[in-house]
């Protein structure tokens, strides 16, 4: 596997934003002119191997080494991430309905761990009317197989990811989505892929002198009908201090205590929860 490195562009901030969210979208990150030689690729080869992309330096220079989505990766994933070992092509020719079709991709775990990214490009403008895929944000705690969640139609709070040309979106791997309905006219492709970790979990990423735990958000800023508050702010927790490599430093001790009343609790100069000796 081939690995790769850089250097890390996201704050404790935006790593919090995406433990509790589960995705990340980076609008028109690659050149047009980039989105345009790959459009021309999956229309020479319409049945062809995706994995083909793989083969073309232009494409793993621009797309799967593009600078602000590799030092995102590399925030998550740390240094000497593996790269893609297949790629895919979700090419649909539109009108197309939909109904249904929630699912995680086989392979998810239900845990605070990020082994491994989900990550999908849009090499042309993807607007509602061609059916962009849809998520489901702080979906990827939740504990349920896609065989119980398929049937399900629209849900509270998710996601379209209606987006222009060479946008790429990130995504925790476990994070529920599906395809959406397409009005317009069409063929619209969705290019998808998968990254590695090779290295122990660890802050290292951008580091923010200001950042202090006590009073950090985890808290999402939509109701969340599936999931008690203080549970939602665990979780999101749980996963941020993994990727620190320092989860074995907090246990929940549920209630209003930290995380899910970090800054009120701050505030009046205890905390109880906090775990000893972060900041």
């Amino acid at each position: 596997m081939k690995t790769y490195n850089c250097k890390p562009t996201l704050t404790d901030h935006e790593i919090i934003e995406f433990c509790k969210y589960g995705y990340l979208m980076l609008e028109e990150v690659v050149p047009d002119e980039i989105n345009e030689r790959v459009m021309a690729f999956c229309d020479a080869h319409p049945e062809g191997n995706p994995n083909d992309f793989l083969k073309e330096a232009w494409f793993v220079d621009q797309v799967l080494c593009n600078a602000p989505a590799a030092g995102a990766v590399r925030s998550l994933l740390g240094r000497d991430y593996g790269m893609p070992l297949t790629i895919s092509n979700h090419r649909v020719h539109c009108p197309r309905e939909i109904n249904g079709g929630w699912h995680c991709d086989d392979g998810s775990q239900r845990a605070p761990n990020v082994d491994y990214l989900q990550v999908f490009y849009y090499p042309q403008a993807t607007p509602l009317e061609m059916g962009p895929t849809e998520v489901l944000p702080g979906s990827h705690h939740l504990s349920m197989s896609s065989h119980f969640m398929k049937h399900l139609d629209s849900i509270v709070d998710a996601r379209k990811t209606a987006a222009p040309a060479g946008s790429i979106f990130i995504t925790v791997y476990s994070i529920w989505h599906r395809a959406t309905t397409a009005t317009a006219a069409g063929i619209r492709n969705l290019i998808k892929y998968t990254y590695w970790r090779t290295a122990a979990p660890a802050r290292d990423w951008v580091i923010d002198p200001d950042f202090r735990l006590e009073n950090a958000d985890f808290a999402t800023g939509s109701p969340e009908p599936r999931r008690d508050w203080s549970r939602v702010c665990h979780d999101a927790a749980r996963m941020y201090l993994w990727l620190r490599g320092e989860l074995n430093n907090y246990e929940w001790i549920g209630g209003l205590a930290w995380p899910a009343s970090a800054t009120a609790a701050h505030a009046r100069g205890f905390c109880p929860g906090l775990p000893a000796d972060l900041t």
